[in-house]
């Protein structure tokens, strides 16, 4: 009876997100059109929220003592679903953007959209001219007052565990020495997992830890850098896990 009560509930929910995205969407870019996304932001932050408020998760956001909300940096978080940009935007309290392959910016209204809003491309295959042209913009954007949002482990958990980081976007920050924020997102996998579609009900927990100063890091410590972070984004993530497998969830 339970699963039967889940799939109805998955379904109708799904439905209520998929007609408010697309009608939204086709508002928002009506609105980009004509308007800088950057003096336009509220919209872009209440169409986010209330992506997860119809998918039926509750919501929630733990700063740390040693987060500075008024520092643009780099935000690195875990990679767990397609909401996680919903999750992201909801939860970051400064002007944010994110990086993208470059093949998306590509695609018919969708690129357009991502460029417009200010998205870095990366490069589909890495070479050293699309990597330093990505650094650039990169910088470009953060110089800019533009903090950036990168999902280091390169793509989504397939079992809720965090993967290990990839080295690129720790170079960077240690290169032009940019404040980076570690960041948690714990509960998604419990509430939706890639590869299902049925939604659980549940809560989202965003953690955003401490603000990172890489000022005095050197080109030999962006590896301890890049664990340092990975360690402090996991804690609450497998904390999470283990609770939920000793519930049997």
């Amino acid at each position: 009876m339970r699963k039967v009560w889940l799939t109805v509930r998955s379904l109708l929910l799904w439905a209520a997100s998929g007609i408010h995205f697309a009608v939204v969407c086709m508002i928002l870019l009506a609105l980009a059109i004509v308007i800088d996304p950057r003096k336009n932001d509220w919209p872009q932050r209440v169409f986010c929220r209330n992506i997860l408020r119809l998918a039926g998760v509750r919501f929630e956001v733990r700063r740390s003592p040693g987060f500075d909300p008024a520092r643009t940096c780099i935000f690195i978080c875990n990679h767990v679903n397609i909401f996680d940009p919903f999750v992201v935007y909801s939860a970051v309290p400064q002007f944010l953007r994110g990086f993208e392959l470059e093949s998306h910016f590509k695609i018919p209204i969708y690129g357009w959209l991502m460029g417009r809003f200010g998205n870095i491309p990366v490069p589909d295959t890495p070479n050293r001219e699309g990597l330093q042209l990505m650094t650039e913009r990169a910088k470009a954007a953060l110089d800019s007052g533009t903090s950036l949002i990168a999902f280091a482990e390169g793509s989504r958990t397939r079992n809720g565990h965090v993967k290990p980081f990839k080295k690129g976007i720790f170079g960077i920050a240690q290169k032009y020495r940019l404040p980076i924020v570690p960041m948690s997102i714990v509960g998604s996998y419990q509430f939706f997992q890639t590869g299902h579609w049925m939604l659980h009900p549940g809560k989202i927990t965003v953690y955003l830890h401490d603000t990172i100063d890489t000022s005095q890091i050197g080109r030999g410590e962006v590896d301890a850098l890049r664990q340092r972070v990975q360690d402090i984004v996991s804690a609450p993530v497998e904390e999470s896990l283990r609770d939920s497998g000793r519930r049997g969830t």
